[in-house]
This record gives C-alpha cells, sequence and structure tokens, in this order.
C-alpha cells in the first residue's frame, strides 16, 4: 500500500515548514498559508499570533489544509514551538497562556501591564524572522546563561540542539538523541530572545527529550 506523500506543515526549530511523516505534539497557526490543492506558496505567515494548539480541543474536528482555512503546522513538543516563535494559544492552552503571559510580564518589564496578546506578539514577531527574507532571527549568547528548553547552534548550520533535564539532545523530526559532549562557551540561539527571558522569569515548556 502506498504512503500518501507528507504535506509540508512539520515545523523545526529553525522555523522552517517542512513536508515530513513525523507527527506532531502540538499544532499550530500562521494563518492561511496553502492553497486549493494544499500547498505551500512563498509566504510563512499571514498575522503576528503565532500560536500552538492542543491536538484535540472540545471534540472540533478539522479536515488539514481545507479550503479557505488557516494551514495546520505541527510541532515535535513545546520546546520547538517556542523556538520557532510561536507561544501557547490563549483558547485551548488558555492556562499555559496565562502562565506565559505572566512570566512575559516579569520578563518584560517595559512593557505596559498587564500585557496583552498583541504586546507579545508585536515584540516577539520582531525577535523571530526577518520580514524580507523569511529568515529566523537568532543571536550569540554563553551557554550556561541559557534556561534549559531554549534552542540553540554549536556551529553554523549545525544541528539544532537543546539542554534538558542536564543533558544536551540534539534535535531531528525522528526524535532526539544525545548532544555533543563537548560545546563552546558562546552558541547561537535559535529561541527568539522574548521567550528565552520568558523561559528565565520561570515558564518551563514541555519538552520531551529523553
Amino acid at each position: 500500500m502506498t504512503r500518501p506523500t507528507p504535506l509540508q506543515n512539520r515545523v523545526t526549530p529553525t522555523g522552517e515548514i517542512c513536508a515530513h511523516s513525523a507527527r506532531g505534539t502540538l499544532m499550530g497557526n500562521r494563518g492561511i498559508l496553502h492553497d486549493d490543492r494544499q500547498q505551500l506558496g512563498v509566504a510563512r505567515w499571514k498575522h503576528q499570533a503565532w500560536v500552538t494548539c492542543t491536538l484535540a480541543f472540545k471534540e472540533r474536528r478539522r479536515s488539514l489544509m481545507a479550503s479557505g482555512n488557516y494551514t495546520e503546522l505541527f510541532f515535535t513538543d513545546e520546546a520547538v514551538a517556542l523556538a520557532a516563535g510561536h507561544r501557547p494559544c490563549g483558547e485551548c492552552r488558555h492556562a499555559d497562556y496565562a502562565r506565559f503571559r505572566e512570566a512575559f510580564e516579569r520578563a518584560h518589564l517595559e512593557l505596559p501591564h498587564p500585557v496583552r496578546a498583541a504586546d507579545m506578539d508585536r515584540m516577539m514577531h520582531k525577535a523571530r524572522v526577518v520580514s524580507r527574507s523569511r529568515e529566523q532571527v537568532t543571536y550569540e549568547a554563553k551557554l550556561l546563561e541559557l534556561p534549559e528548553g531554549v534552542f540553540f547552534r554549536a556551529e553554523p548550520d549545525g544541528a539544532p540542539l537543546v539542554c534538558w533535564q542536564g543533558r544536551v539532545w540534539a534535535w531531528a523530526f525522528e526524535g532526539y538523541a544525545a548532544g555533543p559532549e563537548t560545546l563552546p562557551d558562546r552558541v547561537e540561539v535559535l529561541t527568539p530572545e522574548p521567550t528565552v527571558k520568558t523561559i528565565a522569569a520561570g515558564y518551563v515548556p514541555v519538552c520531551i527529550a529523553q
């Protein structure tokens, strides 16, 4: 029996949207990115509210990449979704959204309080992607200063890495594998800086590396 061709809706920690058969634990939304043939065009977002949702909510049923509906994106886990620039949905993940917003407030005292979703989305959008090129925004930081659950690279174009439960893991669609034993003092951080600060302020993401 021939397996169906995977749809282009799996997201990497670098924010790329790929066609892969791997399943995800969270679904995401950046707007309608596909056409009537379930093919993505040039756009990689249609709004700034990049959210992550549960796979099941109130018995709602969706047909993937249906005409006129948003493009369902899928992530290995929340750590990957955060690295790609997404945040918790305020509806289906209300408790997680509340925890994220509270930590975001603690991390960004310069914003008016209470922080609104639109405030977070504007700040996160500037820190996650270059609008013209659609390239991920990254920055350099000391590895030991990064909280667990933040993705980084040890070398240019290297595998996405994450520290979790005291170990370094290398990400791939097929799953996590043990990361390198030796790492540089400074690394290229993939998770957007506002989100890194939010994690450092107390938001604990879900990572399934083990």
